[in-house]
């Protein structure tokens, strides 16, 4: 383990503990966490090679390759898979979060893609630290910015500009490149960063390529490093084209690109989403969840319902759905609806014919949406119910579930994973995958997914 010197920057601290990082310095518990990380992003990539979005990306990879489509037959050069496979786990908001923000999606193809060009076995020792290297790195770069309402806000996307360094950390690790190799992947990383919130206006499917996007410039920005091509030393200095400058019109929070390094693992902060939507809608369904069961009131007995909210997830989440199911899936109101409706806010509640679903519509309508600008930018909303006998309940869920401080069951962790994967690989491929994830740290060699990543998604329809 790396032991930090007083005249090192924080950005070459962090570096120098992705270079020494091992299986062996990561906690048992932070290892069980990125265990169920690296199986969930797999299953919302399963089910996401069956999206409109994953059909047309595939569609510019090249034709002969390395690196398996995820759920198809084919290949891929490695970093033409990396986009395409970041796309399909992110295409359905069903991958996880809290991290740079969208940490699964950008780590997992990225190191995969890595493992299946690599000439030796890579255990699955060396794949979990390498993932923790990988979400490490992008919480810190996104806290170092100045946190996701700073930088978000300002209206970059924080899984495409951040998750492309957490990317090139996890591809360093796992190539076994030294400090200086590590810091060059990283910075170099930097000039791939990008990704914009003009998304949310007309429902476009460009989020979906932001976390593809970051895993192909990660790759490549790892393989370059290994290569010996350097990164701009300076980039997270204050200076004219500076990381923190360039991306949150300020100097910076360097020193926490290196703070509590081997003690605050930032993969600990990641959460899971059981809902397929924006997760700034999940503290909402998750609130009219409680008060149903509190009341032991129906869906259909609500007349009316409030939402106060924070201008940024006003911004974020208040619209009333959109006719793509991209747009849909960043509709607030759009979740409470399903969930109203169709008893779910899962991923079946967002399919053509459930969108188009008149009862949606009307329970919208119930809805009166207020910003309360005393609210910080992060605030979760508060949801009030009436009743139709007149009588109130209102409630605030701080965290969401599938955090830390509301987890998801077991047995829903592991359900959401075989429902997602079985959209594309049959149910023994589905028990293979699972039971190799579930002893990963005990897997000689990863390049084995290849085999069980093979799906038929090709031959079952497009979910959109």
């Amino acid at each position: 383990m790396y032991i930090a010197k007083t005249h090192d920057t924080p950005i070459e601290r962090l570096a120098a503990f992705v270079a020494g990082l091992r299986f062996e310095d990561i906690p048992t518990d932070i290892v069980a966490k990125a265990k169920i990380h690296i199986a969930d992003t797999m299953g919302a990539a399963l089910a996401g090679a069956r999206s409109t979005e994953f059909g047309l990306a595939r569609k510019i990879a090249g034709r002969k390759g390395e690196t398996r489509l995820w759920g198809t037959q084919a290949f891929a050069p490695a970093r033409d898979a990396a986009l395409v496979n970041g796309v399909a786990a992110h295409a359905f908001e069903l991958d996880d979060a809290g991290g740079c923000d969208h940490s699964g999606a950008v780590v997992m193809p990225a190191v995969l893609a890595a493992v299946s060009r690599s000439e030796q076995a890579v255990s699955g020792q060396q794949l979990i630290a390498s993932v923790v290297a990988g979400y490490d790195v992008g919480r810190r770069i996104l806290e170092a910015a100045g946190g996701y309402d700073s930088h978000n806000s300002l209206g970059w996307h924080s899984t495409g500009t951040c998750g492309t360094l957490a990317a090139a950390a996890a591809v360093a690790n796992l190539q076994g490149l030294p400090g200086q190799g590590c810091l060059d992947a990283m910075t170099l990383a930097t000039s791939f960063s990008s990704g914009l919130w003009a998304f949310i206006h007309d429902g476009s499917q460009a989020k979906k390529i932001h976390a593809g996007r970051a895993a192909e410039g990660g790759l490549l920005a790892a393989t370059l490093a290994a290569e010996g091509f350097a990164g701009p030393s300076r980039v997270f200095d204050n200076v004219w084209g500076g990381f923190f400058r360039s991306f949150n019109k300020s100097s910076g929070e360097p020193e926490q690109l290196s703070a509590a390094l081997g003690e605050s693992w930032k993969v600990d902060r990641a959460v899971l989403k059981p809902y397929a939507s924006c997760r700034g809608a999940h503290s909402a369904v998750d609130a009219l969840e409680d008060l149903l069961h509190e009341t032991e009131r129906r869906p259909d007995e609500i007349v009316s319902m409030h939402l106060q909210l924070s201008e940024m997830l006003m911004g974020m989440c208040g619209h009333k759905a959109s006719s793509s199911m991209a747009g849909t899936q960043m509709s607030l109101p759009y979740a409470i609806a399903a969930r109203c409706v169709f008893g779910t806010a899962g991923l079946d509640a967002y399919s053509a014919h459930r969108r188009s679903d008149p009862r949606i519509g009307a329970v919208m309508q119930q809805m009166e949406l207020e910003v309360d600008r005393a609210m910080q930018p992060l605030d979760e909303p508060v949801l009030t119910l009436t009743f139709s006998d007149g009588s109130r309940a209102s409630r605030m869920v701080p965290r969401a579930t599938g955090s830390s401080e509301r987890p998801m069951q077991r047995a829903a962790i592991d359900d959401k994973f075989r429902y997602l994967a079985g959209m594309s690989l049959e149910d023994s491929q589905v028990s293979n995958l699972f039971d190799m994830l579930d002893k990963l740290e005990h897997l000689n060699d990863c390049r084995r997914f290849e085999t069980l990543l093979a799906g038929n998604a090709d031959n079952r329809p497009t979910f959109c």
